[in-house]
């Protein structure tokens, strides 16, 4: 079945983890493209002020208090976006919570309430977002990470999460093309962003976290995010280091050695733990914006690969391009020697 999915001024989009980061940068690009947004996350205040700042600028929104790993909570979610708007046209799952530590230092509880958030939030989302797309076709877009193709040492769980979201989304695809449905999936892999989700993560570390480098701009993603709205995408990494972590798969051997020499320092700081609050069982005061405290100005705003997995005609015409002028570049030297 041929999916066809609506321009952004014309759908409405729910979108999970919006009161900060990703999900904040995603609901007021979609609002300044003319969708209907509603923002869902844990934190009300946060999501309050955001529906505010984005009914000021005009655009239309709606917020919602849900705890994703609360099945419950997003059946309503779904049910107040029907009733504020009259349809969703594309789901986007987002929320996720950090934990830094070694697998054998982190407590069972804390493990399942990272899946709880990360994984089972994805699935209820989907559960409920898919037999409303259904109805007229939409977009599922789930948030993975680079990390759903590659694991890295002290987000081990976070990573085995991430990688369960890649295995749900590829089956769920598979499932609704076998029935015809007119649903595109999309599985959206960001390399590290600048949000504050590090600044509220839970750190086992005794320093705070911070991301690995290269460090990219959360627009980056919401475009990405946004394109796989307008049209189907199987999955899309956002990132030219992503795409190096993905490709690492095949030396998995020379990966491991390179990550134990290097990403277990990279990912600490020099700032001790204070006792600070995390977001782990439950929403910090303050949700941090759209951008993380650690990375101002230091943020890599464009990435080729990312154009170019979002462009794929204008790519592959730059690279006939490329290759063609230097055949005649080539040429022309020969001809010169042979003169």
């Amino acid at each position: 079945m041929t999916i066809r999915l609506k321009p952004l001024h014309d759908q409405v989009i729910v979108i999970t983890g919006a009161s900060s980061g990703i999900g904040l940068v995603t609901a007021k690009r979609a609002a300044r493209k003319g969708a209907a947004v509603a923002l869902a996350a844990r934190n009300e205040s946060d999501l309050r002020d955001a529906v505010a700042e984005i009914r000021r600028s005009g655009g239309r929104a709606i917020h919602m208090a849900a705890d994703v790993s609360n099945p419950s909570d997003v059946e309503v979610l779904a049910a107040a976006t029907v009733a504020a708007f009259g349809r969703i046209d594309t789901w986007v799952n987002n929320a996720a919570v950090a934990v830094y530590g070694r697998l054998t230092e982190l407590s069972l509880e804390e493990m399942r309430q990272q899946f709880d958030i990360n994984y089972w939030g994805v699935v209820h989302g989907a559960r409920v977002a898919v037999p409303y797309l259904r109805m007229e076709g939409g977009a599922l877009i789930n948030v993975g990470s680079a990390l759903s193709d590659r694991a890295i040492p002290l987000q081990g769980n976070y990573s085995a999460a991430k990688h369960a979201i890649k295995g749900f989304t590829d089956a769920l695809r598979m499932e609704l093309e076998d029935e015809g449905a007119p649903i595109s999936v999309t599985l959206i892999k960001p390399s590290s962003i600048d949000t504050p989700f590090f600044d509220k993560a839970r750190s086992h570390l005794g320093v705070e976290p911070q991301p690995v480098p290269p460090v990219y701009d959360p627009e980056l993603v919401a475009k990405a995010i946004l394109a796989a709205a307008e049209r189907p995408v199987r999955d899309l990494i956002v990132g030219g280091s992503g795409r190096l972590l993905s490709l690492s798969s095949l030396t998995p051997r020379v990966t491991d050695a390179y990550m134990e020499r290097r990403l277990f320092e990279s990912q600490k700081t020099d700032r001790p733990v204070f006792g600070r609050p995390d977001n782990l069982f439950g929403p910090v005061p303050h949700d941090g914006g759209e951008r993380g405290r650690n990375w101002k100005g230091r943020t890599i705003r464009r990435s080729a690969s990312t154009a170019m997995a979002l462009h794929p005609k204008i790519a592959s015409a730059t690279l006939l391009t490329a290759a063609a002028a230097f055949a005649v570049a080539a040429f022309a030297r020969t001809v010169g020697r042979a003169s």
